[in-house]
């Protein structure tokens, strides 16, 4: 008994910085995801247009974001970018884990867009061009709608992998949740297993819902292939 209430002693000392540090999290994420998604969608998009040179701009774009670790693209915003003198690429903490962060985030968007709008039967645009619409129209009433619903699954795993990105931040001094936790660590270095699963505990309880609307939308808005059955 003495030792769950000494947990509990710590747990209630804790929460109060824990919290912070997952509303810092939480504000972080949720702007980069907007964001990084927007950027995605668009270069998307634009990648399933079949224009050769602005196809190889965005694969280079991807291969440069996928094919190196974050924390390095993160150490570039944050460090070497400000050394070049210019005014406007002189970050702080705050707008360097956003920027890095939405830069990410939109690599794997991207290609689930644009792997989306690929798998659209191709008699659907043609039905749609063959009634009238415009080519334009027909990306915007036909395709895209059923795209979108094909990126559910996917997408809701990227953000979750998104939100754990978040904890690599502390080497930049933001104070999200896993700094928080490694401040309360310094601070009572003989519970550290405890607060690391505190913390894995925060994680779980913010990416779990992501995870949960990600099944009830799959459910809610089907899927291409059985709407066409």
């Amino acid at each position: 008994m003495d030792m769950i209430a000494d947990k509990l002693s710590i747990l209630q000392s804790l929460f109060p910085f824990l919290l912070k540090g997952l509303w810092m999290t939480f504000q972080i994420s949720m702007i980069s995801i907007i964001v990084g998604s927007l950027i995605g969608f668009c270069l998307g998009v634009t990648k399933t247009l079949g224009y050769f040179f602005l196809n190889k701009l965005i694969n280079g774009y991807l291969h440069i974001l996928r094919g190196s670790p974050y924390l390095v693209q993160l150490y570039i915003i944050f460090f070497v970018l400000p050394s070049l003198g210019i005014a406007w690429l002189s970050f702080d903490g705050y707008t360097a884990a956003i920027v890095s962060l939405s830069l990410y985030t939109s690599s794997y968007v991207t290609e689930i867009v644009a792997s989306a709008i690929f798998v659209v039967p191709r008699g659907q645009s043609e039905a749609a061009r063959s009634v009238g619409m415009t080519w334009g129209q027909t990306y915007r009433n036909v395709v895209i709608p059923q795209a979108l619903k094909l990126t559910i699954p996917p997408m809701a795993s990227v953000y979750v992998i998104v939100i754990k990105s978040t904890a690599v931040f502390s080497v930049i001094g933001i104070a999200e949740l896993t700094r928080q936790g490694e401040v309360a660590i310094m601070r009572m270095p003989g519970d550290i297993m405890f607060i690391y699963g505190l913390i894995a505990v925060f994680y779980f309880i913010y990416c779990y819902p992501v995870l949960w609307f990600s099944k009830w939308a799959e459910g809610r808005f089907g899927s291409v292939s059985a709407e066409n059955h």
